[in-house]
């Protein structure tokens, strides 16, 4: 299906980028314009799996599964090359597996993601257009600005004027990258809540 290649591709462009970056500073320029075509086609197999047709368990599943796949590396691959602290990449990930775990359970009543998320403020604060956009745009500004600071260190000569800039854009940078790991805790929440029953039942 179209969606799901669509998904595979952005995955392995993901493992692209972590192979080659850091190796010249042009390529690291090209993936800083990869990582936002990643994290944008997120949004375009969504759109192509409702045009044709193509929705289903499988690709609800896979599609969460690349999303997390996608995040959880970045996050890693900045704390390990020094940009963000380690504690970062920690807390998104064990997010990850605690949400994951719980919707694993409920789909094997038949709900998905979504379909688990029976009260309308969380499924609002999950599920909602607003919620999941304002979300992605914050996690990809983020992604963003973290691969942008060793080309900004690599292109600005040492002066006290571009050293100000540098500092004051890794400064701007780490706090987006903590309203991102805020939002993304925020954001699994409500899992727990509607998830309980079905933690509850196959306890």
């Amino acid at each position: 299906m179209m969606a799901n290649a669509i998904t595979l591709f952005r995955l392995l462009l993901t493992f692209v980028v972590l192979g080659v970056y850091g190796q010249h500073y042009y390529i690291d320029i090209a993936c800083v314009i990869t990582i936002f075509i990643i994290f944008n086609l997120d949004t375009v197999d969504g759109i192509v799996a409702r045009k044709r047709g193509e929705t289903s368990t499988f690709g609800a599943v896979f599609d969460i599964a690349a999303d997390r796949i996608a995040e959880n590396v970045f996050w890693i691959y900045f704390a390990y090359i020094d940009l963000i602290p380690v504690w970062m990449p920690i807390a998104v990930v064990t997010r990850g597996f605690l949400i994951d775990g719980i919707r694993s359970i409920a789909l094997t009543d038949g709900k998905t993601a979504f379909e688990m998320m029976t009260i309308p403020w969380t499924r609002a604060l999950t599920s909602s257009r607003f919620s999941r956009s304002l979300y992605g745009f914050t996690k990809v500004i983020a992604f963003l600005f973290l691969a942008t600071i060793p080309i900004l260190n690599e292109t600005l000569e040492v002066t006290a004027r571009n050293t100000s800039i540098i500092n004051i854009f890794t400064t701007t940078t780490f706090v987006i990258a903590i309203i991102a790991v805020a939002m993304c805790l925020i954001r699994g929440f409500p899992v727990l809540i509607d998830g309980w029953k079905y933690v509850k039942d196959n306890a």
